[in-house]
């Protein structure tokens, strides 16, 4: 079955490099605790405030459920 699960990450102005960082650990560590050996695909989108600055991040990871029986790590 193909899933689909987003991840959020608020960007504060001088940090978006280890927040982003915190992002990938956090997205690798869900693949390798699910067992998961298909992704299909990750995606990006910003979101912004009310003056149209980037305040935000929402990350989305499609990917194949290991089948019923399947190890996990």
């Amino acid at each position: 079955m193909i899933k689909v699960k987003t991840f959020t990450s608020q960007l504060k102005i001088f940090h978006a490099r280890h927040e982003l960082d915190e992002l990938d650990k956090e997205i690798n560590d869900f693949i390798a605790s699910q067992g998961i050996r298909k992704v299909i695909s990750i995606s990006d989108a910003a979101t912004t405030g009310e003056k149209g600055e980037t305040i935000g991040l929402i990350r989305s990871l499609t990917y194949e459920e290991p089948a019923a029986g399947a190890m996990k790590k």
